[in-house]
């Protein structure tokens, strides 16, 4: 499981692209692929292997505070458990 301090980076054989087809981005790997949405690709587009899981939830906190809706302990309750998910598929590296 990652955390605030977990500096993640994408498997060296995945790539995020955007899909014409579905109108959609998606997470392209080996053996398969993952939809994205507007969520977990804003997640992904700051995931470098250089900021932190922090770092990141604090970016899109910044971006979201700006609708006034946005709770940034929540955001990074939510953005470590996505990213721990595609952890746990190989997808993301600590």
């Amino acid at each position: 499981m990652l955390t605030a301090t977990s500096v993640p980076s994408l498997w060296r054989l995945a790539r995020v692209e955007y899909d014409d087809v579905r109108k959609r981005p998606v997470l392209l790997y080996p053996e398969g692929a993952v939809l994205l949405n507007d969520t977990g690709a804003a997640i992904l587009k700051l995931v470098d292997g250089q900021r932190s899981v922090g770092d990141i939830a604090r970016a899109l906190s910044a971006q979201y505070n700006g609708a006034g809706s946005a709770d940034p302990t929540e955001i990074l309750n939510d953005v470590t458990a996505y990213l721990s998910t595609l952890a746990a598929r190989e997808l993301i590296r600590d």
